[in-house]
């Protein structure tokens, strides 16, 4: 049986390293064709829809003034913007230094609300609220962390413009403005530019398969109407308005030059905190649409459920597995040092030992290799300390995805059984 179990381990690591390596071509392609393009700046955006920007805030006075700042600096028709802040429950001065900067002289032109809330729902429930009163064809949402480079906007709709009855929503590339404070956010930064620079890459370039990430998107007004509003039950509200998109036959485009900074955690503390929320919202949204593996729903729809599973459950459990065997062996190889007649429970013949290593090898290799493909196609990401730690990383960093995963379905399995709702976490921010 334990031999059986390794097996399918190995066999699952392999497949494993083939999907890295089939993304990775996919994202090299890419970032080939893109190189050829001439990186055009919209001019005349007569033609563009009103966008409505919604910016949900929950006592966020430590940011909120940069990101509006940022969002009223935006390369985009003053008279086709219109920004709502809303000051979800907050306790600080958020409203009162929105306010404060739109009052500025140079921004007298811009249509900005601030919405003061009392409801519910976390950010699902916020932008709900806001959505009543959103008059946009199209809705922007950024973070209240957020910091959309100039022409931001621009280039999200330029991508939806190109095919605007198959674009639902159009995603740009998220970046982390405070990548240098210390080993986590390093760390953290490599883990985003491989995200958007390999995976989020390789599988447009494939399968045309997106995913809205939580800030930094544009999506219709009217598809979110017709899908009933986001899922105040969610943990990862942008995980399962993706679901939805696809369901409704939409596509979710993506538009690399679309930068947007957003402030990382900087305590482990809080990057837990924040993970688990996302893990556990991404076990929801595949329990809650693993039926459609299994009927007429567009195939990409299974092929999106079929990557969240493997990286959560099917590849995780694999490591899991192998590690414990390893570590097993490893412990009574070291007894028997000491004492002979002490025999490891896992005894396997020399062969299966040799793929275990080899896909280990393999797959740390790919590791290393994705993250600096991803850093040589970023401008001044490419460093020798990045390098040092994209080696580092796969045994202290990449290792806390297994423990936070592990954690977030316990988690979310005993929440099922004790009927217990989970309280949406809202990421720590710092000066």
């Amino acid at each position: 049986m334990a031999e059986l179990l390794l097996l399918l381990a190995i066999i699952s690591i392999w497949i494993a390293v083939i999907e890295s390596a089939v993304i990775m071509l996919g994202a090299i392609r890419f970032v080939f064709r893109q190189s050829k393009k001439e990186l055009v700046i919209p001019a005349n955006m007569e033609s563009y829809p009103t966008v409505t920007v919604l910016v949900p805030a929950h006592n966020e006075e430590l940011v909120i003034s940069a990101t509006v700042e940022h969002i009223l600096q935006l390369n985009y028709p003053v008279e086709k913007l219109q920004v709502i802040v809303i000051a979800d429950n907050c306790t600080d001065r958020t409203a009162e230094m929105v306010r404060a900067v739109h009052a500025r002289p140079e921004f007298a032109q811009h249509h900005l609300q601030v919405m003061e809330r009392t409801g519910t729902g976390g950010k699902s429930g916020a932008l709900n609220d806001a959505l009543r009163l959103a008059t946009g064809e199209w809705l922007c949402i950024y973070d209240a962390d957020a910091a959309p480079e100039k022409n931001a906007l621009a280039f999200l709709m330029q991508k939806a413009m190109e095919q605007p009855e198959r674009y639902g929503a159009v995603f740009g590339r998220n970046k982390a403005r405070n990548r240098d404070q210390n080993f986590l956010t390093q760390c953290i930064n490599l883990e985003l530019v491989t995200m958007h620079r390999v995976y989020h890459t390789g599988l447009w370039e494939l399968f045309q398969l997106g995913s809205i990430p939580g800030t930094n998107f544009i999506v219709k007004r009217s598809l979110i109407e017709e899908v009933g509003g986001w899922d105040e039950e969610s943990l990862t509200e942008d995980t399962a308005i993706s679901f939805e998109i696809l369901k409704r036959g939409q596509l979710i485009a993506l538009a690399p030059r679309a930068e947007a900074y957003q402030q990382e955690p900087e305590k482990l503390g809080v990057y837990i905190k924040q993970r688990k929320r996302w893990a556990m919202g991404n076990y929801q949204s595949i329990f809650g649409n693993i039926t459609h593996l299994f009927d007429g729903t567009s195939w990409r729809i299974k092929l999106k459920l079929l990557y969240y599973a493997a990286s959560y459950f099917w590849f995780m459990v694999a490591i899991i597995v192998s590690d414990i065997i390893f570590v097993t062996n490893l412990v009574y190889k070291i007894i028997s040092l000491f004492h002979p007649e002490v025999v490891s429970p896992f005894q396997f013949a020399e062969d299966i030992y040799v793929y275990l290593v080899v896909a280990w090898a393999l797959m740390y290799y790919l590791y290393v290799l994705q993250i600096n493909l991803a850093l040589a196609s970023d401008i001044g990401q490419s460093t020798t300390r990045n390098f040092v730690l994209s080696c580092l990383s796969y045994f202290t960093y990449a290792q806390l995805f297994i423990i936070i995963s592990v954690q977030a379905f316990f988690g979310l399995l005993m929440d099922k059984v004790t009927r217990r709702k989970r309280k949406w976490y809202k990421t720590q921010r710092f000066t």
